[in-house]
């Protein structure tokens, strides 16, 4: 096939997306379910994370400049060439890249010196932990330490990157006590595709909870100081109905995904 039969069309139909209509809904629908939930929860409102992995530049802005400040990548390759490209350097001044993808420790060096990189989410061992707590006093400005959370495996997929819930607090022990350079500030899990919350609340979601719960609790930290980043466009209402601080959503705001071999 041709670029033009194959590119063009796709990047038409991308461009076409109504990033402000999508955030509003977004939005309207985090407000809702933040006021339904518990009274203790109220005060805690969620970030919201716009994954913006296989989109193109231009969608990025057009989300940045209605407001949106926080966006999350899962590939090393792309978010180099994102935080990088001029267009955003000179337009999304204040964005905040949130990593939430796999890292493996020989890219860290990739992901630690672009602009404006926010958060680590995807830190799944302790050797990772150790080696951007190592590498990132050669990229930090002044005494700033580099936000991770710790990924959870909570669905016990062979195949899910992830920290197993029993390992949890051990992980958050070594970073806390062993890696000056980083600061915790939650967990998170992928959990399983396709739940059906009509069938009660997500073990997922509710296992990160629980892994939330007994870490703050052996360790003496109050439980608001460890934010929990689990839902994404299917089921973040449901997430933020039980504890969910971070939800990251992609296509309710951005459209379909195509396949990133689409993408120029």
């Amino acid at each position: 096939m041709s670029f033009t039969t194959t590119i063009l069309p796709t990047l038409k139909r991308m461009t076409e997306v109504d990033i402000k209509q999508g955030l509003k809904i977004v939005l309207n629908k985090i407000e809702v379910a933040c006021s339904e939930r518990n009274p203790e929860l109220q005060a805690i409102q969620p970030t919201l994370v716009a994954v913006s992995k296989t989109k193109p530049v231009n969608l990025i802005v057009a989300a940045y400049e209605e407001g949106q400040r926080h966006f999350g990548e899962n590939y090393v390759q792309e978010l180099e060439e994102k935080a990088n490209n001029p267009i955003i350097l000179e337009k999304c001044k204040d964005i905040r890249w949130h990593f939430i993808g796999h890292l493996q420790s020989n890219k860290v060096n990739k992901i630690l010196c672009l602009p404006n990189i926010y958060i680590i989410e995807t830190v799944d061992s302790q050797k990772l932990a150790a080696t951007l707590d190592k590498n990132w006093a050669k990229f930090k400005i002044s005494d700033s330490k580099l936000r991770i959370m710790i990924q959870v495996n909570t669905s016990g997929e062979e195949e899910k990157n992830g920290v197993p819930p029993a390992e949890v607090t051990n992980v958050v022990k070594f970073v806390l006590n062993d890696c000056s350079n980083l600061e915790l500030d939650g967990l998170m899990t992928i959990g399983k595709f396709g739940y059906d919350a009509a069938d009660g609340p997500n073990p997922d979601f509710v296992c990160l909870k629980k892994c939330r719960d007994e870490l703050c609790q052996e360790l003496g930290i109050d439980w608001k100081d460890v934010g929990l980043s689990m839902g994404m466009s299917d089921d973040f209402e449901h997430a933020i109905d039980l504890g969910s601080t971070n939800v990251r959503v992609g296509s309710s705001i951005f459209g379909f995904r195509a396949k990133k071999t689409e993408i120029v």
